[in-house]
């Protein structure tokens, strides 16, 4: 289809359905971007409730804020965020010395050490007993070991990844007052009961309950898990993962904030019965739920499992969530673009839920500026989907690993996940590599999926697991292996965290700077 430009006199029409956090990321992100150009309208429904259970970040978050020049001390005290170092998995692997792994972000300083670790873990994969646990190995594990904030002092001249933890919902508030005050975006509290498809199969307008209609260029369907234009309207498939990853419930239950022992500034994913439970800081809370297999699982004993693990008896309300897994086979159809759950989701265990929306929106900005040759943009269209679907695929494969590799045996949830066959060409040809002893960067190179999780994050997850041979088959490094100077990292590592602060005192400091 014919894609209009956007222009100062005739501004690109951006109808987004639905708020929360996905549907405001895309408002603020086209309205910062197109300006003038485009008129951005929010329709959210007041009847409707939003999820807002998400409150993990990757990295890329803070290239949103950046990108919309809204500074740290602005928006986390609002939303009660704290830093995030990467995350801890308990109890994923039974193996003596592998209880537990950090999943680090990469930083400047990974290039000192991360040749070591990938060295060491081949060494061992091949049967030298050689330490290749990624704890040792990572700045961001020892910050998050010690409560200390990802961020340095100004005389340490190496940048540090670094994610967040936030309250979901606050956030939405905060992207819509932001977008609404500052960037222009209309913000409409409607119910769109019906939408009205033109001729060519594309959106025409949107038709309320209260019979107010809105014809636009560009919709955006942030609807959640309806998919209300997407799939309803549009009747895009609807790509399942179930026969990947088991889990399609999740049970919420927040707590106190932990007194004593500082601010914690990672992700706890800890292992149960049949799924697994997260732990997330925030200033004013911990947020945590239970993940899990309704396959395995009743919604009462999933409750009960986790106010077990947590030790609040009856304390605290519990919230019971469904979660449809999978993605659209297109999150751009015509002139609608998907962003959120209605274009798809993976559960939350590496939180990538805004790292996709802010892909989408982000991929979907530059391919409609390229969108003016001869086709009228269906090559931009069709190359952007591609992405997409290839990025879910990745995300995908990453987290089917984690249940794959897992090295527990005592419930039939976890035997089933690791006697699992559907797993894709590329994950198989990762794990082949892994067991053979074969270069894992070249082979990660080869399959072209490094841009979802590189090297470092595979190598993480699978040492962390301890998945090499047995300790009785290992034998004693032969002399002259360049192996990792065990002592020698531990002490650069040591001397790099002087040049950090405590994270609880950090994020006090953030606070005082917007009294």
């Amino acid at each position: 289809m014919s894609l209009r430009r956007a222009t100062a006199e005739k501004p690109l029409r951006i109808v987004i359905v639905g708020g929360g956090t996905a549907g405001w990321m895309a408002a603020s992100l086209m309205a910062h971007h197109w300006g003038a150009r485009a008129q951005v309208t929010v329709l959210e429904s007041p009847d409707i409730g939003i999820i807002g259970v998400g409150e993990g970040s990757t990295p890329q978050f803070k290239a949103f804020f950046d990108r919309l020049g809204i500074a740290e001390a602005t928006w986390m005290p609002q939303c009660e965020a704290t830093y995030k170092a990467g995350i801890r998995f308990v109890g994923w692997s039974a193996r003596p010395g592998y209880e537990s792994y950090f999943h680090p972000f990469t930083t400047a300083l990974d290039s000192h050490t991360a040749p070591a670790f990938f060295f060491n873990s081949r060494a061992r994969r091949t049967g030298r007993d050689v330490c290749a646990h990624g704890d040792r190995f990572f700045v961001s594990q020892r910050l998050a070991a010690m409560r200390l904030c990802p961020i340095p002092t100004d005389n340490f001249p190496f940048a540090i990844g670094y994610g967040y933890h936030f309250d979901a919902t606050l956030v939405g508030r905060f992207l819509r007052s932001h977008a609404t005050a500052k960037l222009g975006v209309t913000y409409l509290e409607r119910t769109v009961a019906s939408v009205r498809l033109a001729e060519d199969g594309s959106i025409a307008e949107l038709v309320c309950d209260n019979g107010e209609r809105f014809e636009g260029d560009v919709f955006v369907d942030a609807s959640g898990f309806r998919g209300l234009l997407i799939q309803q309207a549009l009747d895009e498939p609807f790509i399942a993962f179930a026969d990947n990853l088991f889990n399609d419930r999740a049970v919420a239950i927040p707590t106190p904030r932990e007194e004593g022992g500082g601010l914690s500034c990672e992700t706890r994913s800890t292992a149960l019965s049949a799924g697994w439970a997260w732990a997330i800081p925030l200033t004013n809370r911990t947020g945590n739920g239970y993940v899990y297999s309704s396959r395995y699982l009743s919604e009462e004993a999933a409750e009960a499992e986790l106010r077990g693990h947590l030790g609040v008896g009856d304390e605290g309300a519990a919230r019971h969530l469904s979660m449809n897994v999978g993605r659209v086979a297109r999150s751009w159809v015509k002139n609608c673009l998907a962003a959120g759950l209605s274009q798809g989701f993976i559960e939350p265990l590496e939180a990538t839920a805004l790292h996709i929306v802010q892909a989408t929106v982000e991929g979907f900005i530059a391919a409609y500026d390229a969108s003016h040759g001869p086709d009228g943009g269906d090559a931009e269209r069709d190359a952007f989907n591609e992405r997409i679907g290839a990025r879910y695929d990745g995300i995908r494969d990453y987290i089917v690993a984690h249940y794959r590799m897992n090295g527990r045996t005592d419930t039939p949830y976890w035997r089933d996940n690791a006697a699992n066959q559907n797993l894709s060409d590329n994950l198989k040809a990762v794990m082949t590599a892994w067991f053979t002893g074969a270069d894992m960067e070249a082979e990660i190179a080869r399959l072209g999926i490094g841009g979802y999780y590189g090297a470092l994050s595979w190598h993480c997850l699978l040492a962390g697991y301890g998945q090499f041979p047995d300790d009785a088959k290992m034998v004693p490094p032969e002399a002259g292996l360049p192996l990792a100077d065990m002592a020698a990292i531990d002490d650069f590592i040591s001397r790099c965290i002087r040049n950090f602060i405590d994270h609880d005192v950090a994020v006090t400091a953030l606070s005082q700077v917007t009294k």
